[in-house]
């Protein structure tokens, strides 16, 4: 059976509906500045502002998972889609400062609700390619780099009450939803055909390698998310070059993470997932020391490497998780999309309170850490399905390929037990 035809399609479409989805995360902190100066908010009033987003985008995506494990919700996509994009849309229409709170939470809501179904999606529609799953994760990536020139593009030309024409990605990406869920659906009718799902190993949720990966995910969102909020700054200082030194910093930041997100994928389908995990965090340590310590030009270099260092096991996080929670897909994809990487965000603030108390480079010193922390989690975890006699590798190989499922219009045809969706296929190392 060939199954690339059916994986390209609907991944591209979910790669770039995922890029018009997240555009929305990075939408929000890109208003700022024009919320400051068009309706002279505070900084405690536009930090208010970050963390309604924040907080409802990252927190309620386990919830929105658990309900995905429950019942087959494929619309969740289109609808967070456009739900995401309303709310940034109207936060520039009025001055009120509660309405203001109210759209950005909604925009937060809505990329809550479609990540984990979108996961969900992903990984029926990759069927067990790393590669595949990477370029879903590259389009996230991408949206949330291409935020601020959207809107600097759209509130620069006609002010706040031109918000309305951010909604546009939105439309792009529910209609990219719909094709994706389409193609799906047309796939697993396609798997059905050729063959029933025979054999299938007993799928087990391992809840203590779950937490451990996501104890690992923690300390890697800390190190990113402390690198992006002040590397802008620090480059400044350390190599005298003003504030064009801080933009190529933070450009070389992101570009790194988009280099990152695609060689995990191809990397891992290579070495394993496990393996490629490890030795990013191992040689993340080093990265984020240079960055720290290295005076002039070569932090340039240093930053690049931590970058891909950070991004690699990126998607790698995500296809681990699901493994690992078999049974609970949706909450293992709400977790390392939006709980675990939200920690960054609270961790961000006590960076800066140790660098208005001491330096900006000693604040940023204990980020080397947390990299060599996150291996420590990984260190004793195994591929997951490998310890029982039914799994592991060789089982995998021996199986049939099984239908995508829960992704489609119909997929309650293809649910478990009880209404559930039926697990996806497991990665395979």
């Amino acid at each position: 059976m060939n199954s690339i035809p059916r994986t390209r399609g609907p991944i591209t479409a979910l790669s770039v509906g995922h890029a018009c989805v997240d555009v929305y995360q990075g939408a929000v902190a890109a208003l700022l500045p024009f919320f400051v100066s068009e309706r002279d908010y505070t900084y405690a009033t536009v930090a208010g502002i970050v963390l309604a987003a924040s907080l409802l985008s990252s927190v309620v995506q386990p919830l929105f998972g658990a309900l995905t494990d429950r019942w087959a919700m494929p619309w969740l996509l289109p609808v967070g889609t456009l739900a995401g994009g309303a709310g940034v849309a109207l936060a520039g229409v009025g001055g009120s400062y509660p309405l203001t709170l109210a759209a950005v939470g909604v925009s937060g809501i809505g990329v809550a609700a479609y990540h984990p179904a979108a996961a969900r999606a992903a990984r029926a529609a990759s069927h067990g390619s790393h590669t595949a799953m990477s370029w879903f994760s590259l389009g996230g990536n991408l949206g949330f780099a291409a935020a601020p020139l959207l809107v600097s593009a759209v509130i620069a030309a006609g002010g706040l009450p031109a918000s309305p024409l951010l909604g546009i990605p939105a439309l792009a990406g529910a209609a990219l939803c719909v094709a994706a869920l389409r193609a799906s659906t047309a796939g697993a009718r396609s798997a059905r055909a050729e063959g029933p799902d025979e054999g299938r190993h007993e799928d087990r949720d391992d809840w203590a390698s779950f937490g451990r990966l996501t104890g690992a995910i923690v300390c890697r969102s800390i190190a990113f998310v402390g690198l992006s909020a002040f590397i802008s700054l620090y480059a400044r200082q350390r190599t005298g070059g003003g504030g064009l030194a801080g933009t190529v910093a933070l450009f070389v930041l992101y570009l790194g993470g988009a280099v990152g997100t695609v060689a995990g994928g191809r990397l891992a389908t290579r070495f394993g997932r496990l393996p490629v995990v490890r030795w990013s965090y191992a040689v993340t340590v080093l990265a984020v020391a240079g960055v720290v310590l290295a005076p002039g030009p070569p932090l340039y270099l240093f930053v690049a490497l931590a970058s891909a260092g950070l991004y690699v096991p990126f998607s790698l996080h995500i296809t681990l998780g699901q493994d690992y929670l078999p049974r609970r897909v949706g909450t293992a994809s709400g977790v390392t999309l939006g709980l675990a990487v939200s920690a960054g965000g609270v961790a961000s603030p006590l960076i800066g309170v140790l660098a208005d108390a001491t330096s900006l480079r000693t604040a940023l010193a204990p980020l080397i850490a947390m990299p060599a922390l996150g291996w420590l989690f990984l260190r004793t975890l195994a591929e997951p399905g490998a310890g029982g006699p039914a799994t592991g590798r060789r089982a995998l190989v021996a199986q049939p390929e099984p239908a995508p499922t829960g992704v489609g219009p119909d997929s309650a045809a293809v649910a478990g037990p009880t209404g559930r969706p039926a697990a996806g296929k497991p990665y395979e190392r």
